[in-house]
């Protein structure tokens, strides 16, 4: 007989939770050791955000396993040589098991800056549409403000989706203990979408 459905929930609610919390604080972390520069590549932010992850001892303490570029498997693709290259790759992957339950949790992060639309195009093309689509499961989007201000950033990725014609799926605002730039989207099929979205601005880029 399967576990019941309810406590299966709120064991995914939990570990979630605990996530949020983990990448939360590993941002005002890297915030105050200034290692992070303005000029950085995503990859190399969620890098050392992973580090301060891996240092953080609740992290040890809720047997939570983490790491970075993490190949996610998909059905339909042929098994043959190079098949690897061809699977989708989520930024931050972070993993719990407990008695029989695995839970897996993935963040998606991007660059954005205030006045490049092609940062805020990707972060729809390649962050919320991936989501969407079901290319990236059970997760949520990190964005990296590095120039200008953090809401006409928002409202920049919002004038975008209503060019798209998706009004519905507006980044919205909403309360959260953890963050407070935390906003989230709706869309089809009954899909939301948390973003959180890490100001580092006020770190010399020199």
């Amino acid at each position: 007989m399967g576990l019941n459905k309810v406590i299966v929930a709120s064991f995914k609610r939990g570990f979630e939770e605990k996530c949020f919390q983990l990448i939360t604080e590993s941002y005002v972390s890297a915030m105050e050791t200034k290692v992070i520069k303005l000029n950085w590549d995503e990859n190399d932010i969620t890098s050392e955000l992973h580090e301060h992850i891996k240092e953080n001892p609740l992290r040890l303490k809720w047997s939570i396993v983490t790491n970075v570029e993490q190949h996610l498997p998909k059905d339909g693709i042929k098994k043959e040589k190079g098949f690897a290259a061809k699977l989708p790759r989520i930024d931050l992957r972070l993993v719990t098991i407990n008695s029989s339950l695995e839970y897996e949790y993935h963040m998606e992060a991007k660059n954005l800056k205030e006045k490049d639309s092609g940062l805020k195009r990707r972060y729809i093309d390649t962050g919320i549409n991936s989501f969407v689509s079901k290319k990236y499961e059970n997760g949520c989007l990190l964005g990296y403000v590095l120039a200008g201000a953090l809401h006409k950033t928002v409202y920049g990725i919002n004038k975008l989706l209503k060019k798209d014609d998706r009004e519905p799926e507006f980044l919205k605002p909403k309360p959260y203990h953890l963050h407070d730039k935390h906003y989230e989207s709706e869309h089809p099929d009954d899909m939301r979408i948390k973003h959180f979205m890490f100001d580092f601005t006020a770190l010399n880029s020199a």
